[in-house]
């Protein structure tokens, strides 16, 4: 994901005329690739278990995918807030759309891929769903509406960059 601020700089410059000076340019390439060194760091002790390498390419090929599609999501979200150059629509009514749009794919996927007697299970437990509950508000919808807040305000390239600083603030938490 470390990828999708490069994505989305390119596709808001293609379809938003939205250009980055070139101290934002320089300050999107420093974190970029403070992301990447702490990404690509050598793991010392994980209780993770070893992936095939055959896996960690799917994965990575995947994680592209992802990063093209975060890039790009933000700056349709952006385009579609910017519907009218006289009027702007609300960033917690940008996220309440992306949430609908999204949990019907999901509940479409989970149908299509037959795990509903799996989610069934998971919902009877508590704690999971305790946790998960957090998770979603958290997650989902504080991050997504400050996210919709950060690119009504600012340039999608900035926005993006601080946004893919997860894996950075996520470490300490681990």
């Amino acid at each position: 994901m470390a990828l999708s601020p490069v994505f989305a700089a390119i596709i808001a410059f293609v379809l938003l005329n939205e250009t980055l000076s070139q101290f934002a340019i320089i300050g999107v390439i420093i974190t970029l690739c403070g992301i990447v060194i702490v990404i690509l760091e050598k793991e010392g002790k994980s209780y993770e278990e070893r992936l095939p390498k055959k896996v960690k390419t799917w994965g990575s090929f995947l994680a592209f995918i992802g990063a093209i599609g975060q890039g790009t999501g933000v700056v349709f979200a952006k385009k579609g807030m910017l519907f009218e150059s006289s009027s702007v629509i609300n960033p917690l009514s940008a996220t309440l759309i992306r949430m609908i749009l999204a949990a019907v794919f999901i509940w479409i996927s989970v149908i299509l891929a037959g795990k509903l007697p799996e989610l069934k299970k998971a919902i009877k437990s508590r704690k999971g769903m305790k946790y998960t509950t957090a998770g979603a508000f958290i997650g989902p919808f504080l991050g997504v509406t400050c996210s919709m807040i950060a690119v009504t305000f600012t340039e999608i390239g900035v926005a993006q960059t601080l946004m893919s600083l997860i894996p950075v603030m996520i470490i300490p938490i681990l």
